[in-house]
């Protein structure tokens, strides 16, 4: 059986760059931690828009240019990325969940667990952890609330409230 860690958008524009918080700071070495302790794959996504940003219905509500391909925004946080190695998978996505990650998730037939870290709890965690549970019902879905920040606190909050609700296991809340 195998364990997966999908490290989501734990990229310079949502830590410290123009959508980063305090919060989002905060999480920084849980995560490299969790990464470095974690038995199983470790994967990576990215959010990941272009210049014509603005244009979409994304930009349209939320009006603040981040993480476009290939901007220092976009990169995952150096002391994070050095984590890498060639083996590990990089999901870039153009919206919160990615599809091409639980198609990736549900070919394999010996996965045991799917556990999501990363940014932001409240939008691309929640959204990945519900299509992951989507795709693979049976399958155990985590969420480490250590490992991730939300928006403000309130939506982290909220958000893992949600993921409960849906047969997602929190841990340490």
């Amino acid at each position: 059986m195998r364990n997966v860690l999908v490290v989501v958008d734990m990229q310079n524009d949502f830590i410290d760059g123009t959508l980063g918080t305090k919060e989002a700071e905060a999480i920084v070495n849980n995560v490299i931690d969790k990464i470095k302790n974690f038995e199983g794959e470790v994967i990576f996504t990215r959010d990941t828009h272009f210049e014509n940003y603005l244009d979409t219905q994304e930009g349209r509500k939320l009006p603040v240019k981040h993480c476009i391909k290939d901007s220092e925004g976009w990169e995952i946080r150096e002391d994070i990325d050095k984590l890498r190695n060639g083996d590990m998978q990089v999901f870039d996505k153009p919206t919160f969940g990615s599809v091409e990650l639980a198609n990736y998730l549900s070919e394999n037939n010996e996965l045991e667990s799917v556990t999501l870290i990363g940014l932001c709890t409240d939008i691309c965690v929640i959204s990945n952890a519900m299509l992951v549970k989507a795709f693979m019902p049976e399958i155990k879905v985590i969420v480490d609330a250590k490992c991730c920040a939300g928006v403000t606190p309130q939506s982290h909050n909220n958000a893992l409230e949600a993921m409960k609700m849906c047969q997602i296991e929190v841990e340490n809340a």
